[in-house]
């Protein structure tokens, strides 16, 4: 009897977390059809796609997409001024409506595609030490530079 010979068929690595800037995060912002949808919170980027209902061109979250909308999660607004990654001046209740949003909606229902590289640097460019990744056990700061 003759054995089978062994398939050495390795599954494809997930897709590679990314650093955005500001202006390649802008891209996805749900208004070029056939592109998918990237908003980040904190720092993370998620892909909101499958939420284009709500984030998609003409949905109500539009705003949101497309760039680190961290102040306007936390302040439930959309006002463009609030449309930043800054946190600055924020009240504790903000904060802990923005962990409860960041925890229990985004990062519970859409995939971490990458982190912004503001959340990644230093100002100067250099890459910050203290850097941890949300769940993404693949991610490797230094494929990144």
């Amino acid at each position: 009897a003759c054995a089978e010979p062994q398939l050495r068929f390795r599954p494809p690595a997930e897709a590679p977390v990314r650093l955005f800037t500001e202006p390649e995060l802008a891209r996805y912002d749900g208004h070029q059809e056939g592109q998918p949808i990237y908003l980040a919170v904190k720092g993370v980027v998620f892909d909101v796609t499958s939420g284009k209902e709500f984030y998609g061109k003409g949905a109500p979250y539009n705003a949101l997409a497309g760039k680190d909308s961290t102040r306007g999660v936390a302040k439930m607004s959309l006002d463009p001024a609030d449309l930043t990654h800054d946190t600055t001046g924020l009240t504790e209740e903000e904060l802990k409506s923005l962990d409860d949003i960041f925890n229990n909606v985004y990062k519970a229902k859409y995939p971490i595609v990458g982190y912004t590289s503001r959340r990644i640097l230093n100002e100067d460019g250099s890459p910050n030490l203290d850097f941890k990744p949300e769940d993404q056990p693949h991610f490797s700061i230094k494929d990144e530079f």
